[in-house]
């Protein structure tokens, strides 16, 4: 006889595989409706040639044809993300994942600092006023899941012996250290998609590798990359999104808004000139320092139609299916590569099952015409380029 839970946990999995079959249904048209477009003219999004329903300075309408014309650039650039199968194997998954076993019980002391990772309300609370996140551009800092730690900042008993176990990322210099990262990140196979999707002269700002705990891995609300990661004249940031274990309902896959990325940017995480002064580059303030290292500076009026920036516009599926999200779920060693005005968010991992992820992020350099921007919260320091994969 089935227990009360077991009937619970049993109508929880049938619920979740009509989900399922949804998304199954909404990401087969939009593959459908690439192909049946496939031998017409192609827009890149990274050429900014994208048509935008509402054009601005920085985001005009443009009616040019691009000169990539795969199949799945095609829907990349239509639909703002393609879902790459099996794009690297076991071997590299373990290489990486003991990469990171080795980095963070070696170089992580949660007794000298321990930082958690938000994004919700107190982002600039944490993130933004902490030199810890700030100088953590090119180099490996360690974020710990705010539920793995106590009230006074430090980690709890169980997490002690299990410092990965505590991680919610560490980055944003994961590929400029040697290793697996970096050879992922400069793997023929990783220059040779970007290629693909349109980029000319790709370099590599940020990787971090996250990961979404059981039981206290926390949600990414709605956001924008190019928010974090702003270049001109025209936005040219790709994530790629790399499964290190299976993704799915139950431990908070991502979940995509298709052709979202045909909208402008809402909003870019700052240094806040206030604090650092006007026109300071530098990680040495020059201005009020009471004031937040980096604050959202907003740049459109995103409020009436996107009310959930920022937030999570349902904290269940049904919900986010309504606001025209839909979750792609992966298997270990998929890369859901997406572009830059892409919303997406993802939920909580209230599974008893981990969710690793590796991610690149990456923009046009200045040889394909593109600035990356100087009030970008993420610099390096001076005389330190970001790493080219062109």
């Amino acid at each position: 006889m089935a227990t009360q839970g077991g009937t619970r946990a049993s109508s929880s999995h049938e619920l979740n595989d009509v989900f399922r079959i949804k998304a199954a249904q909404i990401l087969s048209q939009l593959e459908s409706d690439a192909d049946e477009h496939h031998a017409g003219p192609q827009r890149s999004w990274v050429k900014g040639e994208i048509l935008r329903p509402i054009p601005t300075q920085d985001a005009p309408h443009y009616n040019t044809k691009s000169d990539n014309n795969s199949k799945r650039s095609k829907s990349f650039d239509q639909n703002g993300f393609i879902l790459v199968k099996n794009f690297v194997g076991e071997r590299e998954v373990a290489d990486m994942k003991e990469q990171m076993e080795t980095l963070a019980d070696t170089q992580w002391d949660p007794l000298k600092k321990t930082v958690a990772f938000r994004t919700d309300e107190k982002q600039i609370d944490t993130q933004g006023s902490d030199d810890y996140f700030l100088e953590s551009a090119s180099r490996v800092h360690y974020f710990a899941e705010n539920d793995a730690l106590n009230e006074d900042g430090s980690l709890k008993e169980e997490y002690k012996s299990n410092r990965t176990g505590a991680l919610n990322k560490a980055g944003h210099g994961m590929h400029m250290i040697p290793g697996a990262f970096r050879d992922y990140a400069t793997s023929e196979r990783v220059k040779s998609l970007v290629k693909e999707l349109g980029w000319t002269d790709p370099v590599i700002p940020q990787s971090k590798q996250s990961g979404w705990q059981p039981k206290i891995g926390g949600a990414v609300t709605s956001h924008q990359d190019s928010t974090f990661l702003y270049t001109t004249p025209r936005q040219t940031c790709m994530g790629l999104w790399l499964a290190l274990d299976d993704a799915t309902l139950e431990n908070g896959c991502l979940w995509v808004r298709p052709k979202s990325h045909c909208e402008p940017v809402r909003r870019k995480f700052i240094r806040n000139p206030e604090h650092f002064g006007l026109g300071v580059t530098g990680n040495v303030p020059k201005g009020d320092t009471s004031k937040p290292q980096m604050i959202f500076e907003t740049l459109d009026d995103w409020s009436s139609d996107i009310p959930w920036e920022g937030k999570l516009p349902s904290p269940d599926f049904e919900g986010l299916f309504d606001a025209g999200f839909v979750p792609v779920e992966c298997s270990r060693g998929d890369l859901l590569a997406f572009v830059g005005e892409l919303d997406h968010l993802s939920l909580p991992n209230t599974s008893t099952h981990q969710r690793h992820t590796f991610q690149l992020h990456l923009v046009e350099g200045p040889n394909a015409g593109v600035e990356w921007t100087h009030s970008n919260w993420l610099q390096y320091p001076k005389g330190t380029q970001f790493l080219s994969i062109k």
